[in-house]
């Protein structure tokens, strides 16, 4: 069961109707708090909230553990997701456009492992270790402040303090093919990509495979490093908001995404260099598609200007993210 309330805004969007005509849509904000979790990214999970595009959402996730906002246990792990949200007039080959506005901690804890993880290091590293038992270290999170704080002196005498640099590890669409994946792996609809920079203000966009596209998301950190090569991030419960936009009959392959600075693709795969490849050809064909660039041509440049990230080494697919700087692109 799900609870929402749905508050109309001022906004007016142009929509192009019948022969060219434009037409006004309303926009709608819409406050949804979650009572319901899914496991697996599936068009088999009944809508939670139908959505237009332009529409926001403002709503809450719960850690990767299951744990709300109160501290109260609602859900099974791993990384049980908020949604799904349906969005009206998206059909396969269109392509969803999901604006995260706003990203925020809402409790004053955080957990997250303590060991690299056997992918992250080498087997002799491990080998080596003289404290093998796996701990969940409990992180304060101090939001007035901008900083999460460890103060086991077992683990660190002195304790850690990190800026907080809130994120979700989780942002998917319903898979291709009817599949019914667990919310634990990324692939070409999303996922558990765990990007680092998956922040407040970025611009991901989706390939929609099912009717409605079937938005999720969850997997809150307050902060993980590049790789999270700890297995987790800073696993916490967030207050959420986000826009949703539709470009029809756009059929990208994989997930997009545009910050400030960078326009990305996220490769999902194993082994590593299958996600690299991935994310490559997938930014050379936004480059030719987007951006005018022949094919021997978004290749040289390529060459020259692409940086990478390893955004997740722990997942069962690993992430890569293949980006380019705006201020080296063509103008469109």
């Amino acid at each position: 069961m799900h609870e929402y309330k749905t508050m109309k805004t001022t906004l007016l969007l142009v929509a192009v109707g019948i022969a060219g005509a434009s037409v006004a849509v309303r926009a709608e904000t819409h406050r949804f708090t979650p009572t319901q979790f899914y496991n697996t990214w599936s068009a088999a999970h009944p809508p939670a909230l139908r959505i237009k595009p332009g529409d926001r959402v403002v709503t809450k996730t719960i850690d990767a553990g299951g744990v709300d906002w109160n501290g109260k246990s609602v859900a099974m792990g791993p990384n049980p997701q908020t949604g799904p949200f349906y969005i009206e007039g998206a059909e396969p080959g269109d392509m969803l456009v999901v604006t995260l506005e706003k990203i925020e901690t809402n409790r004053a804890m955080a957990y997250s492992g303590s060991l690299l993880s056997p992918y992250a290091t080498t087997p002799q590293a491990i080998g080596a270790r003289t404290d093998r038992e796996a701990r969940r270290l409990t992180w304060t999170i101090d939001k007035a402040k901008g900083v999460a704080r460890l103060d086991q002196v077992e683990v660190q005498p002195g304790g850690l303090e990190l800026p907080l640099r809130p994120m979700l590890g989780c942002v998917g669409v319903a898979p291709r093919g009817k599949e019914a994946i667990a919310t634990s792996t990324p692939g070409a609809w999303g996922g558990n990509m765990d990007y680092a920079w998956m922040n407040a203000g970025v611009k991901l966009m989706l390939p929609v495979n099912e009717p409605g596209a079937l938005l999720f998301l969850g997997d809150g950190h307050a902060r993980q490093g590049e790789g999270e090569v700890a297995g987790t991030g800073l696993e916490t419960s967030m207050d959420v908001e986000f826009t949703v936009d539709l470009v029809k009959k756009k059929n990208i392959g994989w997930p997009r995404l545009e910050n400030e600075t960078h326009v990305m693709v996220l490769g999902s795969a194993r082994p590593l260099l299958e996600a690299f490849q991935i994310a490559t050809a997938e930014l050379q064909r936004w480059l030719m598609t987007d951006y005018g660039m022949t094919e021997r041509g978004a290749q040289a440049f390529m060459g020259q200007a692409t940086e990478y990230e390893v955004a997740n080494v722990v997942d069962p697919s690993f992430t890569v993210v293949a980006k380019i700087r705006k201020t080296m692109l063509p103008r469109r």
